[in-house]
């Protein structure tokens, strides 16, 4: 009876219909058995370890540039005879650069110079006058004088008293006229002076000066060229005027302020460090690529510098005493000042809307608000994260 019943069983087992779901109800419950054991078991979790004394720098590229720069040229039109400077030359303030052909307008100083010896002599001519005419005016006064006393002696006759009174008279006007002819002379002389001065400042307009001193970085015209008023003929730049210029972005420019240090690097020079300081920082941002412009002076610049060489720069804008820095990678919703992370405290995963201060170049976020305390921040997020569960901190990083 036992072993018929024991058939039976057996029988039963290897039936298909039987026998599959049944293993398929096992491999199922086996299975979520499983997930439900793997989803409870702690996961492994890396931790940020508070650091000290942690610069925050911003990284902004750039180039080499100067800050007084000048396009010189002539301020008339002639042709180019004299150059005596090239590419690469240091000018002192007030050595000649270039000249033009003096042409017409030496014989036009000539001419002015003869205008103004004219007209100082018709001033000595006029003044010359003046003395004689009032000679004159002083003998006929005399004269009418004693003609009016013999007169009302009837010594001479009355016609004659009259005769002398209108001489005087005459002499008087011919005095009057006189200084006229001296403030005319005058006239004439100041405007001959002003003449002179006017084709002497056109014969320096034909002669190029250093107007400081220089480099010239280039010479755009040759001897021979019939060059036009305000054409540029040297490009110059005031010596040891060098800067940097560099754009950040505006996301990263809030804290850069003037005096901060900067690190720099120059493409041609990529195993030399270069120092220097902020001096100044562009009032209005680039519309387009939405950068600001900061301008660094160098404390120690390489002995030739290129213009418009690119440069990589690193200013250090703060420097933390003790910071907590999470990657920005396992930061959830972050907008700039706030977002989520996730903590383990009491060995359990949380997940905690923070406030951030600085963020480093490497886009670490430092964390300033919202931390609970006692609570670890998880440096990096791994599959099966959720509010609750269990974590086993592996290890530290930041030290």
């Amino acid at each position: 009876m036992q072993r018929n019943q024991t058939s039976g069983v057996a029988t039963l087992i290897r039936r298909p219909a039987i026998l599959y779901p049944l293993v398929a109800v096992i491999v199922i419950l086996t299975g979520f058995g499983g997930y439900a054991l793997y989803n409870q078991r702690p996961v492994a979790v890396e931790i940020v370890a508070e650091e000290h004394d942690v610069p925050v720098r911003v990284f902004g590229l750039g180039t080499v540039e100067a800050r007084i720069r000048s396009d010189i040229g002539f301020e008339v039109g002639a042709t180019l005879v004299q150059l005596n400077a090239d590419e690469g030359d240091r000018v002192q303030q007030g050595d000649l650069l270039a000249s033009l052909t003096l042409g017409e307008q030496q014989a036009k100083l000539e001419k002015a110079k003869a205008a103004l010896l004219v007209a100082e002599a018709t001033v000595e001519k006029a003044n010359a006058n003046l003395g004689k005419t009032r000679a004159i005016l002083a003998q006929k006064k005399d004269a009418n004088a004693r003609k009016q006393s013999l007169a009302g002696q009837s010594v001479v006759s009355r016609q004659s008293a009259e005769e002398a009174l209108m001489d005087e008279a005459v002499a008087e006007a011919d005095v009057a006229v006189a200084s006229s002819e001296i403030k005319v002379a005058q006239a004439q002389l100041a405007d001959a002076g002003a003449q002179l001065r006017f084709e002497e400042t056109m014969l320096r307009h034909r002669k190029v000066v250093a107007p400081y001193d220089a480099i010239v970085i280039d010479r755009h015209k040759e001897i021979g060229t019939v060059v036009k008023a305000g054409d540029p003929i040297f490009t110059l730049i005031a010596a040891d005027t060098y800067w940097g210029l560099a754009h950040v972005d505006e996301a990263r420019a809030g804290f850069i302020e003037e005096g901060q240090r900067v690190d720099a690097r120059l493409r041609s020079r990529p195993q030399d460090a270069f120092t220097g300081r902020v001096v100044r920082i562009g009032l209005e941002s680039d519309r387009v690529t939405e950068e600001r412009r900061v301008f660094i002076k160098g404390d120690n610049p390489p002995p030739r510098v290129y213009l418009g060489e690119q440069v990589e720069f690193w200013i250090t804008v703060a420097t933390i005493d003790a910071a907590l820095l999470v990657p920005e990678a396992a930061v959830q919703g972050f907008d700039g000042r706030q977002g989520s992370v996730w903590t383990v405290e009491s060995s359990r995963l949380r997940s905690r809307v923070v406030s951030f201060g600085h963020r480093t170049e490497d886009a670490r976020l430092e964390i300033v608000d919202g931390l609970p305390h006692g609570a670890s921040v998880v440096a990096r997020i791994v599959s099966g994260f959720r509010e609750g569960r269990s974590a086993r901190v592996v290890e530290a990083v930041g030290n």
